[in-house]
């Protein structure tokens, strides 16, 4: 038998279109489509691969060719089920989790509950500045909003990992993730950076949030490490490890490994996009049967830039990479391509768009058609499970049987 993989690709942020629902807590996203409005700005962008599987039966752009002739690819559109627009739950989705709906409340409001949780633990607890609501523990770990996405929704455990390991900050993390109810705790640190030079990063954005400015502290740099927890996530229904307990191989690229928890997958670390694309080709080589994952990050990262040009750029890094993967795929092969939500840099400002996702899913050996508009991100994951005849995900529907 030859090799049967399902390669799910996630442009990260390339949404196709504002959901139904955003009135009225999410009424800046009005008119957000930031596939369609890249299209519409870029001065440059030829994605030949995307348009030879189908995009524009999806997003109808007079600057791509009219899509004709007999469908090569499964396609669709994919609504979000989790609260907002945020890169974890997306991704929690996809991977076939039922979102829980969190609660969103600054750092300030459970300050005092995470402390008590700490110090019960036995760790050295201070508040460093009561003008700036964030807790130091051990004098080295700042615990405080995250700045760099929406409001209430995450908090960051931040570290120098000269002088602490990541053993220990993970372990800090879980204790703040017992006794807060918000979407994301994450746990990061870097090397070659000081406890000082953190906290002289600690911020107060123009909302009232107070966190460390991650990139100003310099932890993205060398030895980064991070590990993301989410709000009513159980790893064991996810299809990755549903396929790991069934004996298949999984393999988790970019951004997926930093925010999926599988034991017994293997992990690839990258966020430039030319890695993303060279890690999955290269996990074609080794993979026999099962799945290879990945999430292009670059993306999302130009859309807060509201940088059209640069987002562009990175989608058309993609797509000449497909020409690869799609020559390497064997007849038994699955490839679905899809987001996580949205990030138009066109609509004013900077941070995530709910939107819907695109879906591609295509197949040597099957056949291309509608697919329709699914109810959530997690019918990837019901269709992988399909796909390989293991047990289903807690959540989502497979449209496996409208492509074979």
């Amino acid at each position: 038998m030859g090799r049967r993989r399902a390669i799910l690709l996630i442009l990260d942020s390339l949404g196709v279109g504002a959901m139904d629902d955003i009135f009225p807590s999410r009424k800046q996203d009005q008119g957000a489509n930031t596939f369609y409005h890249i299209l519409d700005r870029a001065e440059e962008i030829r994605i030949p691969q995307l348009e030879w599987l189908g995009i524009n039966r999806i997003l109808r752009h007079p600057r791509l060719k009219p899509a004709a002739g007999e469908p090569r690819a499964g396609f669709g559109t994919l609504r979000l089920q989790h609260d907002g627009a945020d890169s974890y739950a997306g991704h929690q989705e996809i991977m076939g989790t039922a979102p829980r709906k969190p609660r969103r409340e600054p750092f300030a409001k459970n300050m005092e509950t995470v402390r008590a949780a700490l110090a019960q633990r036995g760790y050295q607890v201070e508040i460093p500045d009561p003008a700036l609501p964030y807790l130091l523990v051990n004098d080295l770990v700042v615990i405080a909003d995250n700045i760099e996405t929406d409001y209430g929704q995450i908090y960051n455990v931040t570290a120098p990992l000269d002088r602490i390991s990541f053993d220990e900050v993970l372990r800090i993390g879980e204790i703040v993730r017992s006794a807060v109810k918000v979407s994301r705790v994450i746990a990061l640190g870097g090397k070659g950076v000081s406890p000082e030079r953190i906290r002289e990063s600690v911020e107060r954005r123009s909302d009232g949030l107070v966190g460390v400015n991650s990139p100003k502290s310099g932890v993205y740099g060398r030895g980064y490490q991070v590990r993301h927890m989410g709000y009513g996530v159980n790893p064991k229904t996810q299809v990755s490890s549903i396929l790991v307990e069934s004996g298949k191989e999984v393999c988790l690229i970019g951004k997926m490994q930093d925010v999926i928890t599988c034991e017994g997958a293997r992990r690839i670390p990258a966020v430039e996009t030319d890695r993303v694309m060279r890690s999955v080709i290269e996990a074609m080589d080794w993979v026999e049967e099962g799945l290879i994952a990945a999430t292009v990050q670059e993306t999302d990262l130009a859309g807060h830039a509201q940088d059209v040009d640069r987002y562009a750029q990175k989608i058309m890094e993609v797509d000449k990479a497909l020409s690869v993967i799609l020559k390497g795929m064997s007849e038994e092969d699955l490839l679905m391509i899809s987001a996580d939500h949205g990030n138009d840099p066109t609509i004013g400002h900077s941070g995530h768009t709910r939107e819907k996702t695109f879906l591609l899913a295509y197949g040597k050996s099957l056949r291309g058609g509608d697919v329709g508009e699914r109810d959530t991100l997690s019918d990837i994951a019901a269709t992988v499970a399909d796909f390989f005849s293991v047990p289903p995900p807690e959540n989502g529907s497979s449209f496996y049987s409208l492509i074979r």
